[in-house]
């Protein structure tokens, strides 16, 4: 099967959604959850959770066009400048994909989706209690895409919460921490580690 940029173009809205939303591969599968400044929480999936740099740290995550869709996501980070990330473990899959309908901005997906809010230390933002590896971000640099008119949201690290027993040898062992992966718009996969190999020295190199 071969697709032309023509061929693809000619796709319907959907179809199209589903295919390049999967050629990338697996995905990160998170909730980002925030909370406005009258106290309304918010959580929805997103995939496009990446990695921008260690120190300091940051993440990046992408927003779609906010001009004739209002953007709950986006504007609580606005107001307030914090909020989390939340890995997708498996026995809350079905109940994370639903956070995506377009609820009205007064209706908590919390409460619609049955998850529950959880607050550490004196973050502002709700953590998801159901997942056990969690991040708390604060907001650092909105970057407008002119291509598509998506929005980069960059922010730094500023809590990290996840199981003693996937962090061995200072590594994070996804398969242990039970996050799932993402592909398309509605289909989601659990992670097997199948291998660990030292840092990358030119030295080290040997025949394969």
């Amino acid at each position: 099967m071969h697709y032309t940029k023509q061929d693809i173009s000619k796709m319907t809205h959907v179809d199209r959604l589903k295919l390049i939303n999967s050629v990338s591969g697996i995905k990160p599968a998170n909730l980002i959850a925030t909370i406005s400044n009258k106290g309304i929480t918010n959580v929805a999936v997103f995939s496009s959770v990446i990695h921008l740099g260690s120190n300091p740290a940051l993440l990046g995550f992408v927003v779609r066009p906010t001009k004739d869709i209002c953007r709950d996501t986006y504007n609580n980070i606005k107001e307030n400048h914090c909020y989390t990330i939340n890995h997708i473990m498996p026995q809350f899959t079905e109940k994370a994909h639903y956070t995506s309908a377009k609820f009205d901005q007064n209706i908590s997906e919390f409460d619609i989706c049955n998850l529950t809010e959880e607050y550490i230390m004196d973050f502002k933002a709700p953590f998801v209690k159901e997942s056990t590896f969690k991040i708390g971000m604060r907001f650092k640099e909105a970057i407008d895409i002119t291509l598509n008119n998506t929005i980069l949201i960059i922010g730094e690290i500023e809590h990290i919460s996840l199981p003693d027993i996937s962090f061995a040898d200072k590594d994070v062992d996804l398969e242990q921490t039970k996050s799932v992966g993402i592909s398309g718009l509605n289909s989601y996969y659990e992670l097997k580690k199948i291998a660990t190999y030292p840092y990358a020295r030119v030295s080290e190199v040997s025949d394969f």
